[in-house]
């Protein structure tokens, strides 16, 4: 597809952030545990970011756990937890291999201290790599990164407050604003997810279930960002 990677190219496209929605309904509909829907998500986030490597787009953001996500049953948090665990142990070395920047946005302090050591070990391992750049959003609102960040600034005293004194104290300091913001199920909403990143970024939604997505969905997704005219409001 040399021609997805001409069009990302010719339209800037530097920043892709996804709602991964429909692990559960993609597993209901085929009478599966929820489980193996959580699963089979994981095999579409690697697609995802091997196709961001295809086609040169340099940042994945995706939201793997809300800050509202500990409403759901415990044994499906606990599963969660495990999943992410088990999927960096499993998938780190590839990763790694392939140039992978990792990083984790969100209250990760919330989580077991064996979970975070597993992140750490993971920031730490390709924090020097040059590929694209992850960013897994676990245990992420956006209304409590804002409160964050607020409260960070308060702290240092600063008094002349500006967008961009804001900006530099949100998880995402170190990286671009989304340029596309691609959810998938069907659901039309943001869900608490970098509301102030995606102030101008472009919208798709899409019916498919996140683990029915692969290379060609978002090559899809990618030519129909080629033909916005994005405007900033103007």
């Amino acid at each position: 597809m040399e021609d997805i990677k001409k069009i990302v190219e010719d339209c800037a496209l530097k920043h892709v952030a996804i709602i991964m929605d429909g692990n559960r309904r993609w597993a209901k509909e085929r009478g599966l545990p929820s489980a193996l829907g959580h699963k089979k998500g994981v095999d579409a986030l690697k697609a995802a970011m091997r196709a961001c490597d295809d086609f040169g787009i340099k940042y994945l953001t995706v939201y793997a756990f809300s800050t509202e996500n500990w409403n759901r049953k415990p044994e499906e948090v606990s599963f969660l937890m495990d999943l992410l665990a088990q999927t960096l142990k499993n998938e780190l070395k590839e990763m790694h291999e392939n140039n992978v920047v990792i990083s984790f946005i969100g209250d990760t302090t919330k989580l077991s201290p064996k979970l975070q050591d597993i992140l750490r070990n993971s920031v730490e391992t390709t924090k020097n790599n040059t590929g694209v750049n992850l960013q897994i959003a676990f245990n992420y609102g956006a209304r409590d990164e804002i409160v964050h960040a607020v409260k960070e600034i308060i702290a240092l005293g600063e008094t002349n407050i500006t967008e961009e004194t804001i900006s530099k104290h949100l998880y995402t300091r170190n990286i671009p604003d989304p340029d596309l913001l691609i959810r998938t199920g069907g659901e039309m909403r943001v869900s608490n997810y970098l509301l102030w990143q995606i102030a101008y970024s472009e919208f798709i939604v899409l019916t498919q279930f996140w683990p029915e997505f692969d290379k060609q969905t978002l090559a899809e997704c990618v030519t129909e960002y080629a033909r916005r005219n994005r405007r900033f409001g103007a």
